[in-house]
């Protein structure tokens, strides 16, 4: 509790100074307005001639009196404040120091600073560096959720009791163009109804994208993409979902076995069945997802496990083995579940929030419900408790935002359709559908709540490297705030903590410049605060120096102080 309340006094601190500046600009403004008397501002602009203006300055300078100077000291402490004040923000913002970056890149090499030599003999070499680490280094690249929620049977639920928003436009729109990619092809011109489904994909109106769904199947009731649309939207139960995409399953196995036929007369035709081979496997995958929803688990899990043995490209997107994992974390099929994890949870694979925290789950599922912090503190940790503590450690460096969630320290909302890897929209996903099997292992959770900040005593800061992965990401703030509501806290990670030098050197400039102002404003008062100040700092120095009298022999006092 005192730790917790430490931590909040010290935010508290950190997010005043966000708002500093102002306070450091109206006392500048202040100061110069207080002192346009005395530093006679106006009478100095208007002078005439040099002349003039010498003599001027010679009768200012010597009629000047210390608040002068006592007002200077504390005009300068105000400047270098908001030196200082300015710093802070610039690394804040981007985590180094711009005054540090100005003198690299910019005065160095005007003074000299570095052999023009060696810098053209490592340019090819710095060069090829950049690009591989660009190479390596993985962008912040969306993805979509394989667990994503049905928007009538749950999203629109959810606006209907509380009135937010779950998704936000960016995130649909992403939705909208997989839509347009999975499920329309250029084979699609001049029939109607595909005509009328790629207009309802884009359409941002749900109420418009469902009659365009009804439209289409006027049209031609196998329009299998339009029962997709009906049953992601305009659905309400899950029952509803599962019923909409039967009728979905029949016509889209007779658009594929159409289109197989066909599928070697050219492009085009080529196109229409890898079109109908999309259709089919989305809706076999939703259709396994509403068997997860409504209990059947061991349906889910035969469809979950027939659809990984497909092979066509929408299968690098889909990640349907995510799905099959928290399905048989359901059942409480481990053994299942490693079998799966062996298989893709493989270097040479990307990896997940699901495949991470699922590792590390089943391993301290093995320790969890015997593991005690005081004794282990006392012992020393296992073989099985140090397997699985690092596991949990793998999983934290890849995501670290998903232990509050499991943890229950932040708040769980809906998960956005769309999930960027190691970011706070991914924890949430995780977390969203995984909190249940955490709980059901007994111990888990709080062998993850002793053990998971141990992770950032291994990771160096700033974030130059990573110890299992690749150096964390700094753009996932930016893509989380883009794919999760507004009424949502997003998760940040690394937060740039603020150097105590510079709060430090911050706070001395305020406590200056303070000083001078009462100093100026209140001159004896202050003088004689000032002398009391000196008394009490020297009464230690007197102290000694009397001991010292009444040690040392008298002869040795004067030949040090006549030295």
């Amino acid at each position: 509790m005192v730790f917790g309340f430490l931590r909040r006094i010290k935010s508290w601190i950190v997010w005043s100074w966000t708002y500093l500046w102002a306070f450091w600009f109206l006392l500048v403004l202040f100061v110069i307005y207080y002192l346009r008397g005395p530093l006679k501002i106006s009478e100095n602009i208007g002078m005439g001639n040099g002349c003039t203006f010498l003599w001027q300055t010679t009768m200012f300078l010597s009629t000047l009196t210390p608040k002068f100077y006592v007002a200077l000291t504390g005009t300068s402490s105000l400047i270098s404040g908001l030196i200082l004040i300015f710093e802070w923000w610039y690394f804040r913002k981007y985590g180094t120091s711009f005054i540090e970056q100005v003198s690299l890149n910019h005065i160095s090499p005007w003074i000299g600073g570095g052999d023009v030599s060696n810098e053209t003999n490592n340019v090819a070499t710095s060069t090829s560096t950049t690009a591989t680490s660009q190479q390596a280094v993985p962008e912040c690249k969306v993805w979509r959720n394989p667990l994503n929620l049905f928007r009538g049977a749950e999203y629109q639920r959810f606006y209907w009791a509380t009135n937010k928003e779950p998704l936000t436009y960016y995130d649909m729109n992403l939705s909208a163009q997989d839509h347009q990619t999975f499920f329309t092809c250029e084979g699609d011109c001049g029939k109607a109804e595909y005509e009328i489904m790629q207009t309802a994909w884009r359409e941002r109106n749900p109420v418009a994208r469902i009659k365009a769904a009804h439209d289409a199947l006027e049209k031609n009731p196998d329009c299998a993409p339009a029962y997709i649309l009906l049953a992601e939207e305009e659905a309400t139960t899950i029952l509803d979902v599962e019923k909409i995409l039967k009728q979905a399953l029949r016509a889209a196995e007779m658009n594929y076995r159409k289109s197989q036929q066909t599928q070697h007369q050219g492009s085009v035709m080529e196109a229409l069945h890898r079109r109908d081979t999309n259709v089919l496997i989305y809706i076999k995958r939703r259709l396994a997802m509403c068997a997860r929803k409504l209990g059947k688990l061991k349906e889910a899990v035969k469809m979950f496990r027939d659809l990984t043995k497909e092979v066509p490209p929408i299968m690098n997107v889909l990640n349907i083995h995510e799905n099959l994992i928290e399905a048989l974390l359901e059942m409480q099929a481990y053994a299942d579940v490693q079998a799966v994890l062996a298989k893709y949870d493989d270097i040479s694979l990307p990896k997940s929030a699901t495949i991470c925290y699922t590792a590390a789950l089943l391993k301290a599922r093995v320790v969890a419900d015997k593991f005690s912090p005081d004794i282990a503190s006392k012992r020393g940790l296992t073989t099985a408790e140090m397997t699985a503590v690092e596991a949990i450690h793998r999983a934290v460096e890849f995501n670290p935002h998903v232990p509050k969630y499991l943890l229950e320290m932040k708040p769980l909302i809906l998960p956005p359709e769309h999930v960027l890897k190691r970011g706070d929209s991914e924890a949430i996903a995780y977390a969203f559908f995984h909190l249940p099997h955490w709980k059901q292992v007994e111990g888990a959770l709080n062998l993850l709540h002793c053990t998971w900040e141990g992770t950032f005593r291994m990771l160096p800061y700033p974030l130059e490297r990573g110890h299992l992965f690749y150096p964390y990401p700094t753009c996932t703030e930016c893509a989380d705030r883009e794919l999760l509501p507004a009424f949502h806290e997003v998760s940040v990670y690394p937060k740039k903590e603020l150097p105590f030098f510079i709060l430090f050197t911050a706070g001395l400039c305020s406590f200056t410049a303070l000083l001078a102002l009462l100093t100026h404003q209140y001159p004896e008062p202050m003088g004689v605060v000032a002398k009391a100040m000196l008394s009490w700092v020297s009464l230690p120095f007197h102290y000694l120096l009397d001991k010292l009298e009444a040690v040392l022999p008298s002869n040795l006092l004067q030949q040090l102080s006549r030295i």
